[in-house]
């Protein structure tokens, strides 16, 4: 199996939970995908990382990241997959809110002023996640490419619709999952 192969057996053996859940959009549903459980995982992390990686080879960035906390482990997983190539890449983190001590910085890590970046999500429902992201990323001077997520659960639609490329490594149906 490729590595596209043996993360989604990764997604559907440990991050599908089934049982009534509230998502963040504030919507009911019968199952639950808690990526974390793979994007923190030893052996899964570093195939998100390939996968998203592969995903978005055709797309010109050289940093990525979103809102902290469903993107944080996805860009460092994508951060070392790169490292191992001849396209680095660096990661960066996007607060909820500005910090008010220190440097007050709203986005951490390398700077993204001026940058071609990617936002990236585990998974997505709404895109309201990503797209705040987005925004921040904006208001700083970067240049967002696209979003890519691991999973989507419903956000592409809201995300194309503010002008921005979109791409998911699996859908609902790919993990044998009815919205």
């Amino acid at each position: 199996m490729g590595h596209h192969d043996d993360l989604r057996k990764f997604i559907t053996d440990l991050a599908v939970v089934h049982g009534r859940v509230v998502l963040s959009s504030g919507r009911e549903a019968d199952w639950y995908v808690d990526l974390r459980r793979v994007t923190l995982h030893h052996r899964a992390a570093p195939l998100v990382g390939r996968v998203l990686r592969d995903l978005t080879a055709d797309w010109e960035y050289d940093a990525v990241g979103g809102l902290t906390l469903g993107a944080d482990p996805v860009a460092v997983s994508m951060l070392h997959a790169a490292a191992a190539t001849d396209r680095p890449l660096d990661a960066f983190v996007v607060r909820k809110a500005g910090k008010a001590h220190g440097l007050q910085r709203r986005i951490e890590g390398p700077e993204v002023a001026g940058r071609r970046v990617l936002a990236v999500e585990d998974t997505s429902t709404t895109g309201g996640s990503v797209l705040t992201a987005v925004e921040a990323l904006r208001e700083v001077g970067a240049e967002v490419v696209g979003v890519a997520v691991i999973v989507d659960r419903g956000a592409g639609d809201a995300v194309r619709a503010a002008g921005l490329p979109y791409r998911a490594a699996y859908t609902l149906a790919d993990l044998g999952l009815v919205a």
